[in-house]
């Protein structure tokens, strides 16, 4: 049997390969229909507005970057203070007096929203312009509502997508187990860790990482001998896996040095995480210095956890200096005064 090569028709028609070409195939529609020197389509972490995908023309703009979302004409308009469609921006008061306006030219505006199923924000489709565009524009907005709409649909399923591919990768890694503490070891975590990374480069996802490490265990090893040391850092280790969350990455990257990858998980959250996972140690009798960092846009995971590693080496000698007693397994509470204030993120 023979094969024919596609005609332009039925080569236009492919299927996309993956989300980020249909969003650039997206946003060029969108620049040659509409105009504008900018399209954008973000997403909104806290204060964070990560720029997703780009089609620039003049503005200089790429993916990765990072402005402040309460500064930007998309805050105002989620808001309801400035129509989606602003031909002249400048004859909109809430536009006018947002702080990027005076930071680069913009005399025209557009701004939809891009919403989860549950209504919450995930970001912005969005152009600029340095000069007014005309008043037609208006009847554009349906046709804009639609592309958000289709755009949202496409985030959803690329993100429910990545979910079960990340299911996937933890069943696919249970070889790289600790045989100790059937956790993650060290190389399970590094290959987690950089799929991870990719995946908040794409999609501006946040996350956050805890290191924690047990306090005394050199001396419980000393007087009461190896085998109690081990079962603190088996007890440990199942008290980490009863409180994280399924789709969070739990390791023990050697000795008594534990980590948990928290996907999705912003730095508003990570303080009450933390205080979760203290609570459930602390229920078992056991002691463990926790320090945790989120990730922030600008940089990576790797990043993260060298500040969450230095907070948690800081609280722990912070407590190896006030402890005036040895403490032993399940027997000593741990010092809430010595608790470090959880600094946010990176």
């Amino acid at each position: 049997m023979t094969t024919t090569s596609p005609t332009p028709l039925s080569a236009a028609l492919t299927p996309f390969q993956n989300l980020a070409e249909a969003t650039h195939q997206t946003l060029a529609l969108l620049h040659n229909r509409l105009g504008f020197q900018l399209w954008m389509v973000t997403r909104t972490e806290g204060n964070d507005w990560i720029v997703l995908v780009s089609n620039d023309h003049g503005y200089g703009v790429e993916p990765g970057q990072v402005f402040r979302w309460c500064d930007s004409f998309c805050s105002r308009m989620v808001q309801g203070f400035g129509p989606n469609i602003a031909p002249d921006s400048r004859a909109v008061a809430a536009y006018l007096e947002a702080p990027i306006g005076q930071q680069v030219e913009i005399q025209a505006y557009i701004g939809m929203p891009l919403l989860r199923p549950d209504g919450h924000l995930f970001g912005t489709l969005c152009a600029i312009d340095p000069q007014p565009q005309p008043d037609r524009l208006h009847h554009e907005l349906p046709f804009l509502q639609l592309q958000a709409r289709f755009l949202s649909t496409l985030i959803e399923q690329d993100l429910q997508a990545q979910e079960m591919v990340r299911r996937l990768e933890h069943a696919q890694l249970q070889a790289h187990t600790d045989s100790m503490t059937g956790l993650y070891n060290r190389r399970g975590w590094d290959l987690l860790m950089a799929t991870e990374e990719e995946r908040c480069r794409r999609y501006g996802s946040p996350a956050t990482i805890f290191v924690l490490d047990l306090d005394w265990l050199k001396q419980i090893n000393d007087t009461l001998g190896h085998q109690a040391g081990d079962q603190v850092i088996m007890a440990a280790a199942n008290h980490l896996r009863q409180t994280v969350r399924a789709s969070d990455v739990v390791a023990r990257l050697g000795g008594d040095e534990f980590a948990i990858l928290a996907v999705e998980m912003a730095a508003s959250d990570a303080e009450s995480f933390a205080q979760r996972i203290l609570d459930s140690i602390e229920a078992g009798g056991i002691q463990m210095s926790l320090g945790w960092a989120s990730r922030d846009p600008r940089h990576s995971l790797q990043t993260t956890i060298a500040t969450a590693d230095e907070r948690m080496y800081r609280i722990k000698q912070l407590r190896q200096r006030a402890a005036s007693h040895l403490p032993t397994f399940c027997s000593y509470p741990a010092s809430r005064s010595l608790r470090d204030p959880m600094p946010g993120s990176v």
